[in-house]
């Protein structure tokens, strides 16, 4: 298992973001957000209403961006890839190995539709059908369901591999951009119990700098 994922022998060891969870790679005058964009982003800044700490699956790069990191679990015989997100609401990503293409009408979702191959020691995701319920990365970079991800995982020794992600989004951005940092693996940590909003002190983070928010939509934007 070139990922270092779970085994029915060594059921240990997860995957957490290299420096404690760096942001983005990017500069942020860099990244070509569109007008729109820019200005949800500048709101998300005030405003940090993110789904993740609302017990909302998280698409894409911000699993790999939490504290508690995520676990890869290869089934060979099924021709899967199943991505554990260990913190928030405890879901997971199928990736599909067997051949497949994406299908041609998709109910959008947080993990969209993933199939992916090896490229040498590359494994290489491609993912369509996003829903808008989630946050790129942990600053609040938006999108839109036009979101298409090419993510590439490069193992570069025992305890460390790249990650690169390019974002195709023309609803959000005015060009193709990629990004990328390093996980490290912690080979003490195994899947463990995590109860999403118990003992949640992170009252800012789910109000912003509203006194409340409208609890009417089942999805935060």
């Amino acid at each position: 298992m070139l990922l270092g994922g779970a085994t029915p022998k060594e059921r240990n060891g997860v995957w957490l973001p290299s420096g404690g969870g760096p942001v983005n790679q990017n500069n942020i005058k860099e990244v070509p957000f569109q007008p729109w964009a820019r200005g949800v982003l500048a709101d998300r800044d005030i405003n940090q209403l993110e789904p993740h700490t609302r017990c909302k699956p998280s698409g894409v790069t911000r699993p790999f961006l939490t504290p508690y990191g995520v676990e890869f679990v290869e089934l060979q015989e099924l021709e899967r890839i199943f991505i554990f997100d260990i913190g928030g609401p405890h879901t997971y990503r199928t990736i599909y190995l067997d051949g497949r293409t994406h299908p041609a009408n998709l109910d959008p979702s947080y993990y969209g539709h993933s199939i992916g191959w090896w490229e040498g020691d590359t494994l290489v995701i491609d993912t369509i059908g996003f829903n808008e319920g989630f946050w790129l990365d942990r600053r609040g970079s938006p999108h839109t369901d036009k979101l298409h991800t090419l993510e590439r995982f490069t193992r570069t020794d025992a305890a460390t591999f790249n990650y690169e992600v390019t974002i195709d989004d023309p609803g959000a951005y005015t060009k193709v951009w990629k990004s990328g940092f390093q996980l490290r693996r912690d080979p003490e940590v195994e899947l463990f119990e995590y109860v999403c909003q118990q003992m949640n002190y992170a009252h800012e983070l789910m109000v912003g700098s509203n006194d409340s928010v409208d609890r009417s939509s089942p999805i935060v934007p």
